[in-house]
């Protein structure tokens, strides 16, 4: 691996999908100076403090990690004096002020996952999934103080596949826009780039919440299993069942679509471990 000293850059980003676009960077030579990460969050029975997916990694390549609370001139003070050219913003999950995305000298670049400006958002890839989308696409984009509505530095639609889920379909749209980005960047620094305004009306994502996931067994079986493929890691696709004179909540972990058909394979009843769902539907027990 040979390393690209010169590009002074940051990395604002959280999840997995961010951690697989630092890999693909690495790998690549490209080391950010500083990486910026959510600040570490209670979780589990005992709500003790949890490291996003980007500070553990960050930690493992010893590269300083900021994860600051909130994103206020402090923030941005501290920010400004490490002199950086250029930020990559891949997932970071918080609405970054106008002051910081100009702060670079090259300004401030974003991986979106749709073909811009289609599906602005947090959630484009649930929405090309809940849609039955037969493709979907990377963007790159000069971030600008509007969301995601930068003009396009490269595109690439992507097919999605019909069995595909939101974990599948993210982790091949993140190896997809990790090489983008990798190609483009020395251009982005020699100041070689052409950017383009997008073009054609916007559409907006819609916000996912814990609601969201809940299925009703009699709606049309292809839109449930396209819910299912969208909500597979959060929040979950889930319906309730009465049996035995109670509601149970039933969490769906494998379902096929099958002969026009949402086919329930795999499911994890409340209170219980993951079994086959024909077993459950036969048991007198819930």
């Amino acid at each position: 691996m040979s390393i690209n000293n010169n590009l002074n850059f940051a990395f604002f980003g959280t999840p997995e999908i961010s951690k697989q676009t630092l890999e693909i960077l690495y790998a690549s030579g490209y080391i950010p100076k500083v990486i910026i990460t959510s600040a570490d969050q209670r979780s589990g029975r005992g709500m003790h403090l949890k490291e996003t997916e980007v500070s553990l990694w960050a930690k493992n390549h010893k590269i300083l990690c900021l994860k600051p609370e909130k994103i206020d001139q402090k923030f941005i003070d501290e920010f400004k004096k490490y002199d950086i050219d250029l930020s990559i913003v891949v997932a970071y999950g918080k609405i970054l002020p106008e002051s910081l995305i100009k702060t670079p000298r090259l300004g401030t670049i974003n991986i979106h996952y749709s073909l811009l400006p289609k599906y602005r958002g947090a959630s484009p890839v649930e929405e090309a999934l809940i849609n039955g989308d037969e493709f979907t696409g990377i963007s790159i984009q000069k971030m600008v103080f509007d969301l995601d509505s930068g003009p396009i530095i490269t595109q690439e639609e992507v097919n999605i596949n019909q069995d595909e889920t939101k974990t599948e379909l993210l982790n091949r749209l993140a190896n997809i826009g990790g090489r983008l980005l990798v190609d483009i960047l020395p251009d982005i620094f020699n100041n070689k780039i052409t950017l383009k305004q997008q073009d054609g009306p916007a559409t907006y994502c819609k916000k996912i919440k814990k609601e969201s996931g809940l299925l009703d067994l009699n709606d049309n079986p292809l839109s449930n299993y396209n819910k299912y493929r969208a909500f597979t890691d959060w929040p979950g696709a889930y319906f309730f069942l009465e049996k035995n004179g109670k509601q149970t909540r039933v969490k769906i972990k494998r379902a096929e679509f099958k002969n026009n058909s949402f086919v329930i394979k795999r499911i994890i009843p409340e209170g219980k471990k993951e079994m086959n769902y024909e077993d459950f539907i036969r048991s007198s027990n819930i």
